[in-house]
């Protein structure tokens, strides 16, 4: 008998969020980007993450992203907000509401804007886990102060405080480290780059940027990695690279919103300070994407 899926495992996608000419949020372009991912097949979807700008957005509208989200889910479909925030009273006070309106685990950055040490990560991940559902972590130092790193993943799940780990630091190297410090913790692809050297190791989900822009063959991509299926997995890692790379620089969101436009789902601008991408590189990231969908991948 197969054991059910824990909602933090599988394709997770980081969703990236629609905004009006004005920059308000359209929530209901968003809803339908997240209904269209659950009907593509994917297990769900973390909104107010990196890709979803949570920074620029004020509380309320980071609260009816969430009940947005959860509104537009069908039964058995992961809602799994991120939580960052400058400390750990805010951060509980998202996966307060995350609980609240239905959420079924939270995604945790350590204190986002202060090079917190172990006791202070450690007091920011109870306080987050006092809210009662189950946390991921999510270990960023490129864009954070703190690194997580694998000794430290292990305390925190020798503790209680976290079940998984979106691990963003790029270094595969210590995928198995934290298998061996904590091997009851569950590996989730952060970097869409690594997904098959990271799926090799043993993850048990990807927290994911490009199955925005090619649902179907990205959870194709998933399944083969994560099965050891290098016959398959290969030659659509290659295939996909040149687009995945993307989810590792600077640029991803509005690369990543520009895939989106091109298959006629909803992207569209960013809000500040995020530019739209110079024509340059604008030019790379569309040959790139239309080369893909040329040869038919979707």
């Amino acid at each position: 008998m197969t054991e059910p899926r824990k909602p933090w495992h599988g394709v997770i996608v980081a969703t990236g969020l629609p905004f009006h000419d004005d920059l308000g949020v359209d929530y209901g372009a968003y809803g339908d980007n997240v209904a269209w991912l659950a009907e593509e097949g994917l297990h769900g979807v973390a909104p107010n993450g990196s890709l979803g700008e949570y920074q620029t957005l004020t509380y309320e509208e980071r609260d009816r992203v969430v009940e947005t989200a959860v509104a537009h889910a069908p039964a058995g479909f992961t809602v799994m907000p991120g939580v960052g925030a400058y400390g750990a009273v805010e951060a509980k006070r998202h996966a307060q509401f995350a609980k609240d309106a239905g959420c079924h685990a939270v995604m945790c950055l350590p204190p986002n804007a202060y090079r917190a040490d172990e006791r202070a990560v450690l007091e920011h991940f109870e306080m987050v886990a006092s809210a009662g559902l189950p946390v991921t972590a999510y270990n960023n130092p490129i864009d954070t102060k703190v690194d997580l790193r694998p000794e430290l993943l292990a305390k925190l799940h020798a503790e209680g405080l976290i079940v998984g780990v979106k691990e963003f630091s790029g270094d595969v190297r210590r995928c198995y480290e934290i298998a061996e410090l904590a091997p009851g913790l569950d590996l989730m692809i952060g970097t869409d780059d690594t997904l098959l050297e990271v799926g090799l190791v043993g993850a048990k989900g990807w927290v994911a940027g490009y199955p925005q822009v090619f649902p179907r063959t990205c959870l194709a991509l998933y399944e083969a990695a994560v099965a050891g299926d290098l016959g398959t997995a290969l030659p659509l890692y290659r295939q996909l690279h040149a687009v995945l790379r993307w989810d590792s620089k600077t640029e991803f969101v509005q690369a990543i919103k520009l895939g989106q436009d091109m298959i006629g789902r909803p992207g569209g601008r960013c809000r500040p300070p995020r530019n739209p991408l110079t024509p340059e590189v604008e030019g790379v990231v569309r040959a790139a994407t239309q080369a893909l969908l040329d040869a038919g991948v979707n």
